[in-house]
């Protein structure tokens, strides 16, 4: 090599800069964070379409607005955000089966969602298993609210609804958590048949995993909670933790059927059965409606 003949030229390689990569990791977490919350927190309306062998005609296109396991959780200033989705559904029927708060401190914050939920619809509320954690005392004070705000509570009761010229009975049973000598759910339905035979039957409960119960007793339509859509939902496998920390619980999350008797669980607006307070994953929570139609 002469003197004049020298190496190409080559440019220094840049080297990547740790603070774009520090940067690009933090925007990363962010929307992971963000994306995690709207999993846990993002609250939507799902939809869907019950239709029920014996349902009288009248009954057909009935909307329910379904409430479950909010445990305490407020959707905006005195439940705004939850409130106006209610009303947008234009319901018939709002029915709230249970685990509406945790703690006796919540008890301040069911005023103004009890009265707005009454305002939209005629509402209907049935105690869950977290209530009665709290004791009789604080079930009764709970109870007293709701009722002063225009909320109908049924303890094992029902009531006839009317709606077209058509009657069905809507019955409420209090969780097995409550009094030891409580009326049985097969005991209500026997009180029914006798004393409003033949009519269609739907029943406010709210443990999911007690359907089978429900179905043997007769009952035609049951709406329940508890389930939290098994918590972390996969695709075609379903809801994959029980409330009870056993996996792949049946049950969880839409409609069921056993026999004559069909089920429909709310995947529920709060969740605390696991040690993140509210941790969903695949699994929003949901003001669930409901629209009732006639089957064969």
């Amino acid at each position: 090599m002469t003197a004049t003949e020298r190496a190409p030229h080559r440019r220094p390689r840049k080297r990547r800069r740790p603070l774009v990569w520090l940067i690009a990791l933090l925007i990363l977490a962010a929307g992971g964070w963000f994306w995690l919350r709207w999993q846990c927190w993002g609250l939507t309306a799902t939809h869907t379409q019950a239709v029920l062998p014996g349902l009288p005609e009248g009954f057909d296109g009935f909307t329910i607005v379904h409430l479950s396991d909010l445990h305490g959780h407020e959707y905006g200033e005195g439940s705004g955000e939850l409130l106006a989705l209610a009303r947008a559904q234009s319901p018939d029927l709002i029915v709230v089966t249970g685990d509406l708060i945790d703690q006796e401190s919540q008890l301040g914050m069911v005023p103004a969602l009890a009265r707005g939920l009454a305002a939209a619809a005629p509402t209907y509320y049935v105690t869950g298993n977290h209530e009665w954690a709290l004791g009789s005392g604080a079930v009764k004070d709970l109870k007293a609210v709701l009722e002063q705000c225009g909320v109908t509570v049924l303890s094992n009761q029902y009531e006839v609804l009317e709606r077209g010229g058509a009657q069905i009975a809507l019955a409420g049973i209090d969780d097995p958590n409550g009094y030891a000598d409580q009326t049985s759910p097969e005991a209500l339905r026997a009180r029914i048949q006798e004393q409003a035979p033949g009519l269609f039957t739907l029943l406010l409960a709210h443990r999911n995993d007690h359907f089978g119960q429900y179905a043997a007793a007769g009952y035609d339509f049951v709406m329940s909670g508890h389930g939290h859509g098994g918590i972390v939902r996969l695709p075609f496998v379903g809801g994959l933790v029980g409330t009870d920390r056993r996996l792949f619980p049946k049950w969880t999350s839409g409609l069921y059927a056993l026999g004559d008797s069909t089920l429909f669980v709310s995947r529920g607006l709060g969740n605390n059965t696991v040690p993140i307070r509210g941790f969903r994953l695949f699994n929003r929570p949901e003001l669930a409606v409901v629209t009732l139609k006639t089957g064969a």
